[in-house]
Formats: structure tokens, sequence, C-alpha cells
């Protein structure tokens, strides 16, 4: 129901995402002693534009409410394919364009940084999508344009955190990584456990987030 979807979404953003945001983000500054930083910054968390802040906790909430909620009748014994691929398409492109947003912009200014974290945007994103195609082709016997897309978003995802802290090859590398990790979450991972993850949030943005993360520091 949409009440509740709205319930959800107000408790979720109050007691998950504000404290992970302030864990990762919040630098008091050099004078302030008591509190200089948030846990996780404080702890040396790299996280650029919101990896960790945004995808790993939003991929875990979804993993968790899919499993709360149960899957939908027919889960797992009738085709549940996307209805209108070119939909899909269309909206894989917007998002990568919006993603520049939140990339680039999490620089606050425009200057060299801000054009190596659009670079990356545009770089990893494509490395994911090529990856995720490579792999689908090999396991599948086909590429699809659903898979390319859903790679485009692992790579987005991926790349979130080391937009602005990764040279241009490391992004790539790292976006195809995210690619075939990501198609293994979503084609290996979901059908072992059975969780209904209808639009593999947490196949996604989830595993897609950890390797980010971890692949910022690497």
């Amino acid at each position: 129901r949409f009440a509740s979807v709205m319930l959800f979404l107000a408790i979720w953003f109050t007691f998950s995402y504000l404290p992970i945001a302030h864990m990762v983000w919040w630098w008091g500054g050099p004078s302030a002693a008591d509190a200089p930083a948030g846990y996780l910054f404080g702890l040396g968390a790299l996280d650029f534009a919101g990896g960790t802040v945004v995808h790993i906790n939003a991929g875990i909430a979804g993993l968790i409410a899919a499993i709360v909620v149960g899957p939908r009748v027919g889960f797992g014994k009738e085709n549940m394919a996307p209805h209108n691929l070119t939909f899909t398409i269309i909206g894989a492109c917007l998002l990568w364009v919006g993603w520049f947003g939140f990339n680039a912009g999490s620089n606050l200014e425009a200057n060299g940084l801000t054009a190596q974290a659009m670079l990356n945007t545009i770089t990893a994103t494509a490395a994911a999508a090529l990856a995720w195609s490579a792999g689908e082709r090999l396991l599948r016997g086909h590429a699809s344009a659903l898979g390319a897309a859903s790679g485009a978003v692992a790579g987005l995802v991926a790349i979130t955190p080391a937009a602005g802290l990764a040279g241009t090859m490391g992004a790539i590398i790292l976006g195809a990584v995210a690619g075939l990790v990501c198609l293994w979450a979503v084609i290996s991972l979901k059908p072992m456990f059975k969780y209904d993850d209808s639009l593999d949030v947490f196949g996604v943005h989830g595993i897609g987030g950890i390797v980010g993360a971890l692949g910022t520091a690497i």
C-alpha cells in the first residue's frame, strides 16, 4: 500500500540514512576537538559521493524489506521479465546522465577533480555494461539490453564512492569488476537464497556498493 511505502521511507530516512550519513561524512573541522568526525569518517572510510551512505545502506534495506514482505505470487514459476524494455533503457540512460550531478557535483566546485569524477563516471559505467554483457554472453549464450542496462547501473553504483579518488584506469577496472560481481549476485546469489528482489536492488546497489567501497580503498 502507498501509505506503507511512505511510512517505510520516513522510518528508513530518519533511522538509517541520517545516522550513516553522519558517521561517514561528518567532519567538525580542525577546531572541533571533542567531536572531530563521524565514527566511520574517523576510521578512514572513503566515500566521495555516497557509495556507502546511499547504495550499501539502501541495498541492505531493500533486501530486508523484500524478505519481510515476501515473494510475489508466482515468483520462481512465472516469467517476470520487464514488460517494457524500451522504458527500461530510457530510464537507465536518464539515470546515467543524472548520476553526473551527484558524482561530479559532490566536489562542490568546478575544477580538475570535478572533471576527473565525471570522466570516471563515464568510463566505469561503460566498462561495467560491457563486462556484464560479456559475462551474460558466456553464461547464457547471448547478451541482452536488460543486462547491459543493469551492468551500467552496477558501474554507476561502484564508481560512486571512488569518483573523485580513483584514476581513469582504476575506474575502468572497478567498473568491470562490479559488472561481473553484480551479474553473479543477480543470476546466482538471488536464486540461491530465493528472495524476491524484483528490481535487483540488493544485487546491483547493495553488492555494487560493497564492491565500490572496497575497490575505492584498493
